[in-house]
């Protein structure tokens, strides 16, 4: 507001103010006139601070002192702005805070700040603590794998160590075909019982002592052709089942496997060139009784035997297994041939005992699984209860423990050996190769009612027992610790490194018997995992006490319990 237009505001209040019938005297006169000089001092000064202070609000920059507008009205006062009773505006001056963004440091300012001796300060102080931290987390992720327990490393495997092996060593009483074609049907029941490798035959010709009719690469008419031994390669390799053939020369002769000792030469160099056919076919592997003979006859040419089935081809690159069979019993004659004839595993009488038409005495056997098992690998050792020269399992060893021979076969450390028909509790009838028995839709009566119930059984138990095997790294190649034996009782533990450990009791005796087992490596109690008899262990995973463990006659079980650290 300059001063002008406040000459004018005065004038118009002075107008407004007087009385039109009334005059003023000379001395109000000059008394208004010193207070009107002093208002318009006032006044300019008070425009000036105006003057500098922002005006606020809308109206487009409009003053809140402007004369009324045309047409006599008087003006809005101004956003910001109150309008007094007397008509003086008071203006609101607001004080605005203008928003401050921080956009950042340009590159040269960057560079300004980072060359500082306080900014470098602070970085090496960041590093050394980033570093600390990091050495820090370093030490103790060290010293939790320092502390933590070890894992073992897992020993190198072969196949024919992880499943039981299953022997046909007749053809013709296998199947209701009698040849290699109905083997191959079978193929598929082998699979569902976890049978990791098949030994067949022998199926070549071979007359009775004969050895001028030795022909080794020829399929006898009794056991089928050489089309079907290739289709049962074909079909038991779709499911994973390894095939081993059985070369044994005279399989049929009573004059020793070998023939005479005048032969032994002959017949082995022939061995060779049939052992390349043979191989070109896709066995798995070959089979051979009385090796202790040949290899002690003539080493150079047992050594071309092994070094022909051990070397891989094109189309076989798998590894190969050399299986030899011995009448032996004695442990230390079965190491002994173990080192001698370099077999991979020796099949032998070990478990039957020397001189002995039934199983071993229990402490007997304890000795004897303990001697072989601390001086061999347990992938060269074989265990077997029956064959061909022996028979079947459920002549050797009673019906009623048929169960107890097969928890025992499928739990020591090595290659469990079957006969078959041994996972039914085939019986042998007059002959060593009686007829496999299979399951039929038709009628019986109630004793073959039974007899049928009771061979299911049998191999229900089988193939749990072999699948778990399989399965379970304790079983298939776990240390072997014997806890305790009698002359009737027997108890191991099966560990391997933190995985569960297993503990195979058995009991021949007549009577129920306490097996009082106190190991560092057992806890107090055990979960029952298989069992032959239900009625004094349950077999539904209950737990038992270990330090009186209780079996009934002739019974055997399989229990289980976690690592414990």
């Amino acid at each position: 507001m300059n001063t002008e237009e406040t000459n004018v505001d005065l004038k118009d209040a002075e107008t407004k103010d007087a009385d039109p019938m009334e005059s003023p005297g000379p001395d109000a006169v000059a008394a208004d006139a010193d207070a009107t000089e002093a208002d318009v001092s006032e006044a300019d000064l008070d425009q000036e601070e105006q003057e500098k202070q922002p005006i606020t609000g809308g109206g487009g920059g409009d003053r809140a002192e402007d004369a009324p507008s045309a047409g006599g009205e008087e003006a809005e006062p101004a956003d910001g702005a109150v309008m007094e009773k007397n008509g003086t505006v008071k203006l609101k001056i607001q004080d605005e805070e203008e928003e401050v963004k921080f956009t950042g440091l340009n590159k040269e300012e960057l560079l300004r700040v980072a060359g500082t001796p306080g900014w470098v300060r602070t970085r090496w102080a960041l590093l050394v603590v980033f570093w600390l931290g990091w050495l820090g987390m370093l030490g103790g992720a060290v010293l939790i794998v320092l502390q933590a327990p070890r894992c073992r490393d897992l020993p190198s495997s072969s196949w024919w160590n992880d499943g039981p092996l299953y022997q046909i060593g007749d053809i013709g009483a296998f199947s209701a075909l009698k040849d290699l074609k109905g083997v191959e049907q079978k193929v598929g029941h082998l699979s569902q019982m976890k049978v990791r490798g098949l030994v067949v035959g022998p199926v070549h010709v071979a007359p009775a002592d004969d050895v001028m009719s030795l022909r080794f690469e020829e399929v006898s008419s009794e056991s089928g052709t050489l089309d079907q031994f290739k289709d049962l390669v074909q079909a038991a390799h779709k499911k994973g089942i390894s095939v081993v053939l059985d070369l044994t020369p005279n399989y049929q002769g009573s004059s020793g496997p070998w023939f005479s000792n005048v032969s032994v030469t002959n017949v082995a160099e022939r061995l060779k060139s049939a052992l390349v056919f043979w191989m070109k076919q896709g066995v798995d592997g070959v089979q051979m009784s009385g090796v202790e003979r040949v290899a002690s006859m003539v080493p150079s040419l047992w050594t071309d035997i092994r070094a022909i089935v051990h070397n891989g081809t094109e189309d076989s690159p798998n590894k190969r297994v050399l299986i030899g069979v011995t009448e032996r019993s004695s442990a230390e004659d079965v190491s002994t041939l173990l080192n001698s004839t370099g077999v991979d595993l020796l099949v032998s009488r070990v478990l039957l005992g020397p001189g002995s038409a039934g199983a071993a005495d229990a402490t007997e056997l304890a000795q004897s699984v303990q001697l072989l098992y601390s001086s061999h690998s347990q992938l060269k050792l074989a265990w077997s209860l029956g064959g061909r020269d022996q028979g079947h399992l459920a002549l050797l060893v009673v019906p009623a423990l048929v169960k107890l021979h097969q928890l025992l076969l499928l739990t020591l450390p090595g290659t469990p050996v079957f006969n078959y028909g041994d996972e039914i509790g085939l019986m042998d009838e007059g002959t060593k190769f009686p007829r496999m028995l299979w399951d039929s839709d038709e009628e019986l009566n109630g004793t073959l009612k039974e007899e049928q119930a009771e061979r299911r059984s049998c191999l229900q138990f089988f193939s749990a027992l072999s699948q778990l095997r399989g399965e379970e790294r304790s079983l298939l190649f776990g240390d072997f610790l014997l806890l305790f034996n009698s002359s009737s009782s027997l108890a191991y533990l099966r560990v391997w490194d933190q995985s569960e450990r297993y503990l195979a009791a058995f009991n021949w005796a007549e009577e129920a018997v306490a097996l009082h087992l106190s190991s560092a490596a057992l806890p107090r109690r055990a979960t029952v995992v298989l069992s032959t008899d239900g009625a004094v262990l349950p077999a539904d995973g209950g737990d038992v006490d270990l330090t009186e463990l209780r079996l009934g006659p002739g019974q055997a079980a399989l229990l289980r319990f976690p690592y414990a650290g």
